[in-house]
């Protein structure tokens, strides 16, 4: 009962019909994250693609300015000097057939994959397990590198992944509720012109279309999008 009052106390502060200003919407994302953990701000955005069609397709990595309070595991699939490479750098699980074996019997125990290119035949077994959940090596994302070290610590330092989804969104957590106004609203400027950057070709017309933030356990606040231009 607690929790359903807390929610719809924090969906009568926020009115639905409205875009904030950024200042705006993060204190009210802030002010509703009170949970008895450190929620993730998380932002979604809706783009004018269709990402059934290839060169509609929305998708990358970026390090935010202030991280994303958040630690990630990483698994790297490499043998030899780089394998010691990786577990140098930070990586919590490193192999090459033995971690293709667990992960083939569902024990996946990181939340990014990096693999050197050698392994890439591999880990193309797993394509199956790792591809829907958003964790396939790839090379355009640097996830396919024979810079392990870099690409472990740089995973750990606050990277954050996107993808655009059917419906032509993307969801991603920008940082944690704790976290100071301004680094929140520097995390969300960046990681939207990270998304515009990569507009592809092929999308025509209006392409921001609808910006929105909230709380692990929050309501939605719509943002301007004008705030993003320019």
């Amino acid at each position: 009962m607690a929790k359903n009052k807390r929610l719809t106390t924090a969906r009568a502060a926020v009115d639905s019909t409205k875009q904030y200003a950024l200042d705006e919407a993060l204190a009210l994302v802030k002010s509703n994250a009170k949970a008895k953990f450190d929620e993730t701000v998380e932002i979604s955005l809706n783009l004018g693609i269709d990402p059934r069609h290839a060169d509609q397709m929305v998708r990358g990595l970026l390090s935010l300015p202030n991280g994303t309070g958040k630690t990630l595991r990483v698994g790297v699939f490499a043998r030899g000097a780089k394998a010691e490479e990786a577990l140098a750098a930070g990586a919590d699980v490193v192999g090459a057939e033995d971690l293709m074996e667990k992960v083939q019997a569902g024990e996946i125990n990181f939340d990014r994959c990096i693999a050197t290119p050698d392994m890439m035949g591999l880990v193309g077994r797993l394509g199956k397990v790792l591809g829907p959940r958003g964790l396939m090596p790839n090379p355009k994302l640097g996830t396919v590198t024979m810079d392990v070290k870099g690409a472990v610590e740089a995973a750990k330092s606050g990277q954050v992944e996107y993808r655009a989804e059917k419906a032509g969104i993307i969801h991603a957590g920008i940082g944690k509720a704790s976290f100071d106004t301004d680094k929140l609203a520097e995390n969300i400027r960046a990681f939207v012109d990270a998304v515009q950057k990569a507009r592809p070709t092929g999308a025509k017309g209006t392409y921001l279309k609808k910006v929105a933030l909230s709380s692990t356990m929050g309501p939605g606040v719509t943002v301007e999008v004008s705030a993003f231009s320019g």
